[in-house]
């Protein structure tokens, strides 16, 4: 029987992990007398926001499906292994890694087996037995199938953590061309009734910083829909935005028009914090159905504001299946791409840009060569430089090299003294790209002419140096180097 288990596992496991809310460890280690243990079948890392690296059993419920998407590996017409859990067999199977501490969580995803509500149902099953048989209480991040009757999905989130409804394509051409089975109202539907419920258990988490000074405390005070247009930014004479909110974002290719025709749901009143504390996620394809990088945002911003996600996953679209509609098998796995779109993502999230600020110029990609905000900064060298003994917290946010917690540095240092030019690497500013963009003490301190080119290039220059640097074996990577690397949303912003 415990064969047949870890035969399922070793299946589900590899169907799962083309799912990238978080990824596979790979790595089997056995306790040899150690603290804590490794497994190579479903375990995979996520992290806390506190840097701290979490295990997770990440596995399907089943693989068998009903749907065959094309770029799917688990799409009914592709012929490999299938199986499938009961859920007494899963709830064990979690709460045993969990006491041999190889995990601290579970990431539960499935295909749709028969219907959406029988594999859901199975899904709560399983669930349930681990919370309210077993006493399970650690982590629970359980994906949500699209068509899924409202009831079954209240219940799972009363048990789980975290909920998913993945969107997989970020248009609605795409979606009807590689995945016809799936409808953009059986998506957005359990999508809304997640929202709903999170704002009426008061436990609504959303994207860092987007709505910051906004008040939030009805459905319909945002799933009104984003506004249409481009509205031009204002800007204070000094330089950068006056206010995030000052910049507003064109409505998207995925206009999502069921969402706003149904009704508010109503739910019984539950516990504070008790339906899917941690909020809610959703995953998109990268590469797969041809969209620009600005349609693939402006659907994400359409999320952030409809839903308030927690985050919106990108996964790069890697070519296994051989199909007329979906990039070549050969065609190189766009993780570049991918990752200049996390960059643009946190932009949007945390240093209150819009998709129309990053798009300005007519452009529908962004720039492989350089991150978004670098890119930002040298089309819009009129509000620069900045003078940083001056300039506002949302200012600072716009200079390359400036984040959030070296913001709030330079601000609490302005109360007691001036911030001279050397005190700036010391409070945490990546010099080598502010640097173009700033004054201090009314100096400029850019060693080149003050132009567009000019600093690209010397950017440009400075980058791949920084990369050489990273793989050099001659010594380790320096401080600044080490930390800049350690969050692929993060680099070189």
């Amino acid at each position: 029987m415990e064969e047949i288990i870890m035969q399922k596992l070793k299946i589900l496991a590899d169907s799962a992990k083309y799912d990238v809310s978080c990824s596979s460890s790979g790595a089997s280690r056995h306790n040899n007398g150690r603290m804590g243990n490794a497994h190579a079948a479903g375990i995979c890392h996520s992290w806390g926001s506190d840097g701290r690296c979490i295990s997770l059993l990440k596995v399907l419920f089943t693989n068998k499906c009903e749907y065959d998407c094309e770029y799917c590996i688990n799409r009914r017409s592709n012929d490999f292994p299938r199986a499938a859990f009961e859920p007494d067999e899963l709830a064990r199977l979690t709460v045993e890694f969990y006491r041999r501490n190889y995990i601290e969580g579970l990431f539960l995803s499935s295909a749709v087996e028969i219907s959406p509500d029988h594999t859901a149902e199975k899904i709560l099953q399983c669930l349930e037995l681990l919370r309210y048989k077993y006493g399970f209480a650690g982590y629970i991040h359980a994906k949500i199938i699209p068509g899924v009757s409202q009831e079954i999905l209240h219940r799972i989130g009363l048990v789980a953590d975290r909920l998913s409804v993945n969107i997989e394509m970020p248009s609605s051409k795409s979606l009807q061309e590689l995945a016809p089975q799936k409808k953009p109202k059986q998506i957005f539907a359990p999508m809304r009734q997640i929202t709903n419920t999170l704002i009426e258990h008061n436990s609504l988490v959303g994207p860092g910083t987007m709505f910051k000074g906004q008040q939030l405390n009805t459905p319909e005070h945002y799933l009104s829909g984003p506004e249409t247009g481009f509205a031009k930014p204002v800007h204070q004479k000094a330089g950068g935005p006056k206010d995030s909110r000052d910049f507003r974002a064109p409505r998207g290719m995925f206009s999502l028009p069921e969402m706003w025709e149904q009704e508010s749901i109503q739910l019984p009143a539950q516990k504070k914090g008790s339906f899917a504390a941690a909020g809610q996620t959703t995953q998109m394809i990268i590469g797969a159905g041809g969209e620009s990088d600005k349609s693939i945002l402006t659907t994400s911003e359409n999320l952030y504001r409809a839903f308030k996600m927690k985050r919106v996953y990108y996964s790069a679209y890697i070519p296994l299946i051989k199909s007329p509609k979906l990039p070549d098998i050969h065609t190189q796995v766009p993780l570049a791409r991918e990752h200049r779109i996390y960059q643009a993502d946190w932009l949007l999230r945390f240093y209150g840009f819009t998709v129309s600020e990053l798009f300005q110029d007519g452009s529908t990609d962004l720039d492989p060569d350089l991150d978004p905000k670098v890119t930002w900064a040298i089309r819009n060298l009129d509000y620069f430089p900045l003078e940083v003994n001056t300039a506002s917290y949302e200012q600072l946010m716009r200079i390359p090299g400036i984040g959030d917690r070296s913001a709030k540095r330079i601000l609490r240092q302005r109360r007691y003294s001036a911030v001279r030019f050397d005190d700036l690497k010391k409070i945490g500013v990546v010099i080598k790209r502010a640097k173009y963009f700033i004054l201090c003490c009314g100096r400029y301190y850019g060693d080149r002419k003050f132009e567009p080119e000019v600093i690209r290039s010397s950017i440009l220059q400075m980058e791949s140096g920084l990369q050489m640097s990273m793989f050099d074996t001659s010594g380790a990577p320096s401080i600044e180097t080490s930390q800049e690397s350690q969050d692929v949303g993060r680099l070189a912003i």
